[in-house]
């Protein structure tokens, strides 16, 4: 594959992401004005920003409408991310980024997990649910592949990396385990690799990384690269790739 075909295929793999913490109405404005153009899979933004990202005339027609919940602790009883979701649906999203309860996991408490998880899923019905398993705060490879393990059977459409908002983002190994449980399962699992991707060097390694194991041509059915850095490096690559 030519090097512009693989850029071209990464661009559809973005979910292009906007999640500042001081974030006002005019900045998130600006920010939309300035986004080089791009077939990204969906748009990943807080909730209050929604109406206005549903509102935008340049957004691709296919992309998605993402937002987060649960978000970034993890710490939300199900009841209250279950309002969250439904507020978030009324407001136009399409996709929903949900925080697993890893502090619970790493207190192994994998019951309220599945509780939690069993109740987002319904709670999220007809959206596409990625599950952040917060890969980063994980301690070990078993609980990386155990909060996988979980987000498939309670009905994760993808599980993702990170919420990019702790120290340890996506890494190759957390990666590599998150797929090899994704490729078990016995129904198709996207897989989300996000927080702290800055390059696209480092994109296409996870996207490679995700054929490798999957035996899949990644398109955003099955992958998805978390992007905010990235898009500005990725489209003067596209327009200079031959």
């Amino acid at each position: 594959m030519t090097n512009l075909l693989r850029l071209q295929q990464l661009a559809k793999l973005l979910d292009i992401t906007r999640l500042n913490d001081t974030e006002t109405q005019s900045s998130f404005t600006d920010w939309l004005n300035n986004i080089p153009s791009m077939p990204a899979a969906a748009y990943c933004v807080y909730p209050q920003y929604l109406p206005v990202l549903q509102a935008w005339p340049e957004r691709p027609a296919k992309a998605a409408l993402a937002t987060v919940v649960n978000f970034p602790s993890g710490d939300l009883p199900a009841d209250l991310v279950c309002e969250q979701i439904q507020q978030a649906i009324v407001a136009g999203a399409t996709e929903i980024d949900c925080v697993l309860p890893y502090k619970a996991l790493l207190r192994g408490e994998h019951g309220l997990v599945k509780s939690f998880l069993y109740d987002i899923r319904q709670a999220s019905a007809g959206c596409c649910l990625k599950i952040i398993i917060e890969s980063g705060e994980l301690v070990t490879a078993q609980q990386v592949a155990k909060a996988t393990e979980l987000a498939i059977e309670c009905g994760a459409d993808f599980v993702k990396t990170s919420t990019g908002k702790v120290p340890v983002g996506v890494t190759h190994e957390a990666a590599r385990i998150m797929l090899t449980v994704i490729a078990a399962a016995d129904r198709d699992i996207g897989f989300k690799a996000s927080g702290g991707i800055r390059t696209v060097a480092q994109a296409l390694d996870l996207l490679q990384l995700y054929e490798d194991i999957s035996g899949k041509i990644a398109t955003s059915s099955g992958m998805r690269i978390g992007a905010s850095a990235l898009v500005s490096e990725l489209a003067a690559q596209l327009g200079t790739a031959d």
